[in-house]
């Protein structure tokens, strides 16, 4: 008896905290973050990359890279591939859910590259939730290459923002020159303009943060926006600020919630490097 009751509440918290996240295609809730993953960061022309779009980091103030459910529904949301060239593939209507329950797995598109360069994966969310508006950006990259030995010859912009409410913008390229001991640099920008002193997380997979501030994993903007972290070993890391703004309030919300979201496959040896 005590087993069964033991596996009912953890059913029902289950279904709950489930609950929570559903956004019924009114919102989200502003306390957890959706991120987009690609299946590979380094792929020739004509090859197909599978991008995945999760919302996860339940519950514990982001300390970690967890999968927590997918989005209830896709409206409000965008998600698109942005090429070399500037021209943007919109993968909305063709994502397929990938959870055998309304509210478990995740929301996943398909992806045929056929020019060499950086591509940019770009996720925007906004709702009302809660009395809170939530405004979240995610970003991936991923490299097309005629060689996969020789991956600098395909070139490709990183450093300019696409505009998202609150956005993650690297000064380190996201495929090459990626590795242990490589330094990453990121600028946080809101509407454009750096965010000073505000906290931005680098969080390996499968890492569970500390509480409070996480020194090993964490820094702060300085006035420009930007700060620097180092990974020790080769691990997707997803990188993730949040800002709130109380002052920011409409008819139907008392404040706005900002969150930006980076994945970056970071490899355990360079492969244009090593």
């Amino acid at each position: 008896m005590t087993e069964r009751r033991f596996l009912q509440a953890a059913f029902f918290w289950s279904l709950a905290c489930c609950l929570q996240i559903q956004s019924g295609g009114q919102g989200i809730a502003h306390a957890h973050d959706t991120w987009v993953e690609v299946s590979s960061n380094l792929i020739r022309p004509d090859d197909a990359v599978r991008v995945d779009l999760f919302l996860g980091n339940h519950g514990n103030d982001h300390r970690d890279f967890k999968i927590a459910g997918k989005l209830g529904s896709l409206e409000g949301a965008t998600l698109a591939v942005r090429g070399p060239d500037g021209r943007t593939t919109d993968l909305v209507p063709e994502l397929v859910d990938v959870g055998y329950a309304p509210k478990e797995g995740w929301w996943s598109g398909r992806f045929v590259a056929d020019s060499v360069g950086l591509h940019c994966v770009s996720h925007v969310r906004e709702g009302i939730r809660h009395g809170s508006r939530g405004l979240k950006g995610g970003k991936a990259y991923f490299l097309v290459s005629e060689s996969l030995d020789d991956p600098a010859a395909a070139t490709g912009s990183f450093a300019e923002p696409l505009g998202h409410p609150l956005e993650l913008v690297l000064d380190t390229h996201p495929v090459l020159g990626c590795g242990p001991g490589r330094e990453i640099a990121v600028r946080l920008l809101m509407q454009g303009k750096p965010v000073a002193d505000e906290r931005v997380s680098f969080i390996p997979r499968g890492t569970t943060l500390k509480e409070g501030f996480d020194p090993d994993f964490e820094r702060k903007t300085d006035s420009q926006g930007r700060c620097r972290w180092t990974p020790k070993q080769g691990e997707l890391v997803l990188v993730v600020a949040h800002v709130v703004r109380p002052d920011e309030t409409g008819a139907d919300y008392d404040k706005t919630t900002y969150a930006a979201t980076l994945v970056l496959d970071i490899p355990q040896r360079c492969s244009c490097c090593d």
